[in-house]
């Protein structure tokens, strides 16, 4: 798991264990946008949820939370990009 930041103590477990507890709060968040509009959330699309750790693909799901009508269409936009489709960019 890798993470670009300019957190004081770069590179070390601190810096890890704050950036997966900002992570985890961002799941969180999705999902309770997606409780809160009465929209189910299938357990394969919970556990893609949870364990992302990529902080911009989180921001970028919770921006849709609001806006999707099935929680499977966060992911829409993530089809092209090269670690949904298994291509190395």
């Amino acid at each position: 798991m890798s993470f670009v930041t300019y957190f004081p103590g770069r590179g070390t477990v601190r810096e890890t264990a704050y950036l997966e507890g900002k992570a985890e709060g961002e799941a969180k968040g999705i999902l309770l946008v997606l409780e809160v509009r009465g929209i189910p959330v299938p357990e394969a699309v919970r556990e893609r949820i949870t364990t992302c750790t990529d902080l911009d693909r989180l921001d970028a799901w919770l921006e849709r939370a609001r806006t999707v009508t099935r929680a499977e269409d966060l992911f829409d936009e993530d089809a092209d990009t090269p670690e949904a489709t298994g291509e190395r960019a």
